[in-house]
């Protein structure tokens, strides 16, 4: 009997020879496209510098026991195991496993390889997909964005389950590479660079080590910076350039890299003033999202998970909120804590606290550096230090740089900005112009008594309807 089911491709072909006839339905267009599934490279890059990163730690940790280097790998093997045991905490979380019958995995997670074994899953899901029909469960809903803008209404399409299976792991991973890169290869690659420099000679295994843990903690900003642009701009079908890769790269690498360098050569000529100047940024991150809560009188964000009473919706909200304040110790987390909202972040980004951010980080990094040049030890008397001094405050001013960079030229969603770099930069001249002039020769002209508030840059745009359904599908 012949089959005369009709393919995927026919089913495209049809439905959009429908929607070209009648584009539009509540402003969406429906779709069905069973997309070509990619592969997990996310999920094998993180397992990756994870195994990298344990492995050298741990061969570090035992060159430490051999030397009788007790502080060094005591700290290097905290720094090693806190955030492997967080990392499968948030996988084992993450995909549910305490409530299934998953004996091996659970075992696999008590080990410290439970990335292996999910990484592992993911690509037998990846190869398995498409060998056979499978019906979808749940429809995604975006607006498609070209050179910025918003092409047409929404268009919707179908997830099918090997498609959803990858994108748990995709998600469970990023949170992975975030925990593992401030929470672990931070404070590792600090130790491994102060420890070289105390000791006046460098292990080939312990530079092996710091550089993987830059690297993660580079990805792990990049990580942020994407899921922020995705949180903030969800309704949107968001892709990023090459271009743009490269200049968040250069922009967390010198942000990060000058900021450890700041750290840790200040903490070798005043150590204990270091601890404080830690715990003071530290304090003042935790509790910044509390007061703000605590002033708006708001309550508790509900469905965080089903199972949570109030106790645990708290505790869950305060390990987010130390992350959140670990990441902003080193660079900017590129998102705004709103413990109120259910999504944990203030989708409508603020210029002023960008700003705020890097002129204050900017202010104690030159501070430090000044203290560490006038107290510092004979031990820098044959390094030219205030060439370093200049450099280190040259390549966060380029770190600062490569982030307006990005947000003027490279950001996926630019054009849906009500102001950009250039307004605030423009408007801010203009202002200090109009206040240095006499009220009668005001420069910027009567509308612009009062420069425009930039808090909130991101307003709802009419896009152009484009009538080209096989686009957008």
């Amino acid at each position: 009997m012949e089959n005369n089911k009709p393919t995927e491709h026919d089913i495209t072909e049809v439905v959009a020879q429908q929607s070209a006839a009648n584009p539009t339905e509540n402003g969406v267009v429906m779709v069905i496209n069973h997309g070509t599934v990619h592969p997990p490279f996310s999920v094998l890059w993180t397992t990756v510098l994870y195994c990298a990163e344990f492995i050298c730690a741990s061969v570090l940790s035992s060159m430490y026991h051999k030397t009788d280097d007790v502080v060094w790998m005591g700290l290097t093997i905290t720094f090693m195991l806190v955030p492997s045991v967080l990392t499968q905490l948030t996988l084992t979380f993450v995909h549910r496993d305490l409530g299934r019958d998953r004996p091996l995995v659970l075992f696999m997670h008590l080990l410290q390889m439970g990335p292996i074994i999910r990484c592992i899953e993911a690509l037998v899901v990846y190869c398995q997909a498409g060998k056979k029909e499978e019906p979808y469960v749940t429809i995604s809903r975006k607006i498609k964005l070209k050179h910025g803008r918003g092409l047409g209404p929404a268009f919707e399409c179908e997830i099918g389950h090997s498609e959803r299976k990858l994108a748990v792991h995709r998600n469970a991973f990023k949170r992975t590479a975030v925990i593992q890169a401030f929470l672990g290869s931070t404070p590792q690659l600090t130790l491994q660079l102060y420890a070289t420099i105390q000791e006046k000679y460098v292990l080939h295994t312990r530079l092996a080590l710091m550089i993987i843990s830059m690297i993660s903690i580079v990805y792990g900003a990049l990580v942020c910076s994407v899921l922020a642009i995705q949180i903030k701009y969800d309704d949107y079908k968001v892709r990023m350039k090459p271009a743009a890769y490269l200049c968040m790269i250069l922009w967390r690498g010198l942000e990060i890299a000058t900021r450890i360098a700041t750290l840790v050569l200040f903490s070798t000529t005043l150590t204990v003033w270091v601890v404080l100047v830690g715990l003071t940024n530290l304090f003042i991150f935790f509790f910044q999202p509390w007061v703000e809560f605590w002033a708006r009188k708001a309550s508790l964000p509900e469905n965080i998970e089903k199972n949570f009473s109030k106790l645990g919706t708290t505790v869950v909200l305060c390990m987010v909120t130390f992350l959140y304040a670990c990441i902003n110790i080193f660079c900017w987390s590129a998102v705004q804590l709103d413990l109120a909202d259910h999504d944990l972040v203030e989708k409508q980004p603020r210029w002023r606290s960008l700003a705020i951010y890097y002129t204050l980080r900017f202010m104690e990094n030159v501070t430090l550096m000044i203290l560490w040049y006038y107290f510092k030890s004979d031990f820098y008397e044959y390094i030219c230090t205030p060439l370093l001094v200049v450099q280190l405050i040259v390549c966060y001013g380029l770190a600062v740089v490569f982030m307006l960079i990005f947000h003027q030229f490279y950001h996926p969603c630019r054009r849906l900005f009500h102001y950009n770099v250039e307004d605030c930069l423009r408007c801010s001249c203009c202002w200090k112009k109009k206040q240095s002039q006499p009220p009668e020769n005001h420069a910027c002209g009567p509308q612009e008594h009062a420069p425009p508030d930039l808090t909130n840059h991101l307003t709802d745009r009419e896009t152009d309807i484009v009538d080209d359904i096989m686009e957008a599908a």
